[in-house]
């Protein structure tokens, strides 16, 4: 293979296997949330929750990880932001559970460490779907 063949970075890799997506409505007494996902995206983002550091945060996730992500959310921010950036938090963890299915060909343990500007990234994920590793 010449490097000039290699696909970017940026091109997803499309592999024989059932679409993973997930799509997830919640409503409580103060948000009312909806979150659709493709984990084999291209990073494409549609993020509205009023919380403008939230919805880049979102659009950062959707964009490194190639996830398409829409993200709709109303809360009752004029009180505080904690209740939409919690239920968001919630669903998008729901909707992700939903896309990865029986998780087949997925390697159960990743990590992670990006240096950025003013901060150092570090990310470790288990998905056995436990709620903690011992």
């Amino acid at each position: 293979m010449q490097i000039s063949d290699r696909p970017s970075p940026s091109t997803p890799i499309k592999l024989d296997l059932p679409a993973r997506v997930g799509s997830v409505k919640r409503t409580t007494g103060e948000t009312d949330v909806t979150v659709s996902l493709n984990i084999d995206g291209v990073g494409n983002c549609k993020a509205n929750t009023g919380i403008p550091f939230l919805d880049h945060m979102l659009h950062q996730i959707s964009s490194h990880g190639l996830i398409d992500l829409e993200v709709q959310a109303v809360g009752d921010i004029e009180i505080d932001d904690h209740h939409t950036n919690e239920d968001v938090g919630i669903t998008l963890g729901q909707a992700l559970r939903q896309a990865l299915g029986d998780r087949k060909g997925i390697v159960r343990f990743g990590h992670f460490v990006a240096p950025l500007d003013e901060a150092l990234v570090q990310v470790a994920l288990d998905f056995s779907g436990r709620p903690h590793l011992s």
